[in-house]
C-alpha cells in the first residue's frame, strides 16, 4: 500500500512544481507583453503609419487581389536630419546621466550609513527614505517653484541676511532642473544600494584588517566591487525615467533645458502630429533598451562566473 502512494505523491509534487515554476515565469512575462509590448508594437505602427484626419491609415492592404504594404519611414529620416530631436536626445541623456552620478555620490554614504546603522534603527531610517512618496510628486515639484523662484524662499532669506542685494537666477534653468530630478530620483537610488550593503558579510572587512589593509584600502577592494549590482540597478532606476521625464523640465526646467518628454508632448497636442510623435516615442524607447541589455549582460556575467 505504502510502496503505490509514494508514487502518485512524487507525480503530485513534480507536477505542482512544473506549474509553479510556469507560473511564476509566465505572470511576469504576460504582465510584460499587454502592459509594455503589445502598446510598444501599436505605437510602432502608428509611427510608420500616414494620418488621415483622425484616422490611421492600415499598414497593410488587399486590394484587387494584390497585397500592398504601406510603411512611412520619412519620420524616421526627418529625426535622424533633424538637429532639434538630435539635440532633445541628447540633452535628455545629459541630464540622466548628470542625475543618475549626483544621486549615486549622495546615496552611496547615506545607504553605507544605513546599512551600518543599528538594526533597531534601520527600520525608522528606511521610513525617512520613504517619506516623500507620501505627498503627491507634482505637490513636491511645485513646492521646489516656490523655493527657487526670483522672490522665493531662498533668495528673499539670502537678501535678508544680508548675503546678496538682488535675488539670483535659479529657477527655469539647468541647475533647477537637476536638482529637481536629483531630489525627486535619490530613493531610487538609496534603496537598492542599502539592500545590497545591508547583506554584506562584515567578516571580509574584518579580514582585510587583520592583512593590513586601510579602510579607505578596504572600502574601495571589498564595499565597491560587493555593492556594484546595486550601484547598476540604481543607476538604472534613475537614469531610465530621467531620459523621458517631462513634469520636472516643464516646471523647474526652462527653454535651454529642451528635454524629450517636451518634444514628445508637443508633437502630441500642439502639432497633432501623431505618427511624428509616435516615432520620437519610439527611438527614445530603443535608448533607454541598450543600457538595459547592458544591465541584463552584466547580470548573466556576474551569475555565470559566480557558478564558476
Amino acid at each position: 500500500m505504502t510502496a503505490s502512494v509514494k508514487p502518485a505523491s512524487s507525480l503530485h509534487h513534480k507536477l505542482t512544481g512544473t506549474w509553479g515554476r510556469k507560473a511564476v515565469i509566465g505572470i511576469p512575462l504576460a504582465f510584460l507583453l499587454v502592459f509594455f509590448l503589445l502598446p510598444f508594437l501599436i505605437v510602432f505602427k502608428i509611427s510608420l503609419s500616414e494620418m488621415d484626419n483622425v484616422v490611421f491609415k492600415d499598414l497593410v492592404l488587399w486590394a484587387d487581389g494584390a497585397l500592398q504594404l504601406n510603411v512611412k519611414l520619412g519620420n524616421y529620416i526627418f529625426i535622424a536630419q533633424d538637429d532639434l530631436y538630435f539635440q532633445a536626445y541628447l540633452s535628455s541623456l545629459k541630464f540622466a546621466a548628470v542625475t543618475t552620478g549626483l544621486c549615486l555620490l549622495i546615496a552611496y554614504p547615506f545607504a553605507y550609513f544605513m546599512a551600518r546603522s543599528p538594526a533597531d534603527k534601520r527600520p525608522a531610517l528606511l521610513m525617512l527614505v520613504m517619506l516623500p512618496f507620501w505627498t503627491s510628486f507634482l505637490l513636491r515639484v511645485y513646492a521646489w517653484k516656490m523655493l527657487l523662484a526670483d522672490n522665493g524662499v531662498f533668495n528673499n532669506f539670502a537678501i535678508w541676511a544680508g548675503l546678496m542685494s538682488e535675488p539670483l537666477k535659479m529657477m527655469n534653468t539647468p541647475f533647477s532642473l537637476v536638482l529637481g530630478m536629483v531630489y525627486t530620483y535619490l530613493p531610487f537610488m538609496i534603496l537598492p544600494l542599502y539592500a545590497n550593503l545591508v547583506k554584506m558579510d562584515l567578516a571580509l572587512l574584518e579580514a582585510a584588517q587583520d592583512l593590513g589593509a586601510t579602510p579607505w584600502q578596504a572600502f574601495w577592494r571589498i564595499t565597491v566591487p560587493l555593492s556594484r549590482s546595486g550601484i547598476i540597478a540604481g543607476a538604472m532606476l534613475v537614469f531610465i525615467p530621467c531620459v523621458g521625464e517631462f513634469v520636472i523640465p516643464e516646471l523647474l526646467g526652462g527653454p535651454q533645458t529642451q528635454m524629450i518628454g517636451r518634444v514628445l508632448w508637443d508633437e502630441f497636442f500642439s502639432n497633432n502630429d501623431w505618427p511624428m510623435a509616435a516615432t520620437v516615442a519610439v527611438v527614445m524607447v530603443l535608448l533607454i533598451i541598450v543600457p538595459l541589455a547592458l544591465f541584463n549582460k552584466y547580470q548573466a556575467d556576474g551569475a555565470a562566473g559566480g557558478r564558476a
